[in-house]
């Protein structure tokens, strides 16, 4: 169930949905998903004439900006709290162009927007994705317009074999068994996760299952659209049985978004946090958040150590307080791993109390030694107080 409706709505959530004039899966999806949250929000759509997919004039001028622009001003007509380009055009037109887009109708009517493919994005960067396996229905070389297009955000991909379609409308009759069976395809090479990317493909009610025997996040475009509109709208998604992206996310999302805060205010080269959260799939041995200064290697993917043994955070159990290290000549001692494969010369530790229990503990990695100062350590506080008040009851 959701925790999360902003504090001065009493009504349900609008969220405004800008619609391909073809795609008959994207509304009954939304619908179904919101059963998750009775209460939570309705959805509102738009249509705007798209027909076809492909790498020409024709079908990009499906996507010009003024017939979404007239769409969003009959939404904001109805007072919606967040609109969305529920369409992945993005994905191989680029990404600066939803950006342009989402900035667009926010000018327009101003309510805050989104695209489904900055969604995508989104999801990715708070789940730490790296290396993406796709999913698509489309032609092979709209798809290969889109692996390239992600490789200029930073994301590798694993690309399953398209379905080979540019019929928008026959999307949505592929049938859901062999959209898994794609998604399945997608989950190899090292994917850290799987986005089905089109909001006319029935995706989202297979992620949950999937996601239990793949072991990795499946992003479903319609799922993620959702998502991230009741997130940019103020809510808090977070219930299950759509997977964990609808459960989770908007969790992950605040995480990042302190451990980044912390790693500007501090000038350190990496924040990461540990918890223990079973239900929310999150354990110490992972971080779950990480922000990393410019060449910094990141650590979010070594499990290598068991971490409620480390001689640094039995410190942190016994004492409660920040450990605050300028070298590390004294004990508590790290590591050795984390000088010699990261080159950490210094670091600050504060631990989550919840309760009785510590759940989990905030880390300031510097590549050289330093001496913290007091604005430092008050950051940490900060941090430290701001992701207590976060996590879910």
């Amino acid at each position: 169930m959701s925790e999360n409706r902003p504090p001065d709505i009493s009504r349900p959530l609008r969220v405004g949905m800008l619609t391909p004039s073809s795609n008959t899966c994207l509304e009954p999806v939304t619908y179904g998903l919101l059963q998750g949250a009775p209460g939570l929000a309705t959805a509102h759509f738009a249509r705007v004439p798209v027909t076809r997919i492909a790498l020409d004039s024709g079908s990009d001028a499906q996507f010009a900006p003024e017939p979404m622009l007239a769409a969003a001003r009959q939404l904001a007509d109805a007072k919606v709290d967040v609109l969305v380009w529920n369409g992945t055009s993005g994905s191989w037109l680029g990404i600066g162009r939803d950006r342009a887009l989402a900035d667009a109708l926010t000018a327009e009517t101003g309510i805050p927007a989104t695209t489904s493919t900055l969604a995508l994005l989104d999801a990715c960067a708070a789940y730490g994705v790296t290396r993406l396996g796709l999913a698509l229905p489309y032609t092979r070389d709209v798809a290969d317009a889109i692996v390239a297009t992600y490789a200029k955000e930073g994301l590798e991909c694993v690309l399953a074999e398209p379905f080979g379609e540019h019929d928008n409308e026959a999307f949505a009759r592929i049938p859901p068994a062999d959209v898994a069976r794609q998604i399945e395809a997608a989950a190899v090479d090292g994917a850290q996760a799987v986005a089905v990317v089109c909001t006319n493909v029935y995706g989202a009610f297979e992620a949950e299952r999937l996601e239990r025997s793949l072991k990795i996040p499946v992003f479903d475009s319609v799922s993620a659209t959702l998502w991230r509109a009741l997130d940019l709208a103020g809510a808090r998604p977070a219930w299950s049985g759509h997977g964990q992206l609808l459960r989770d996310g908007s969790l992950r999302v605040g995480i990042q978004s302190i451990l980044e805060a912390l790693l500007t205010a501090t000038g350190a080269d990496r924040t990461t946090f540990r918890v223990d959260l079973p239900a929310h799939g999150l354990g110490v041995d992972l971080t779950a958040g990480e922000a990393l200064a410019p060449g910094v290697r990141s650590i979010r993917r070594d499990a290598s150590l068991d971490q409620r043994r480390l001689n640094t955070v039995q410190w942190l159990e016994a004492e409660r307080r920040a450990l605050v290290q300028p070298h590390f000549r004294e004990a508590p001692h790290p590591p050795e791993a984390l000088k010699d494969v990261y080159g950490v010369r210094a670091q600050m530790l504060s631990p989550v109390i919840r309760g009785d229990a510590m759940t989990g503990w905030i880390s300031v990695h510097s590549t050289r030694e330093r001496d913290w100062s007091d604005a430092d350590r008050q950051a940490l506080a900060a941090a430290t107080a701001e992701l207590t008040a976060r996590l879910p009851r």
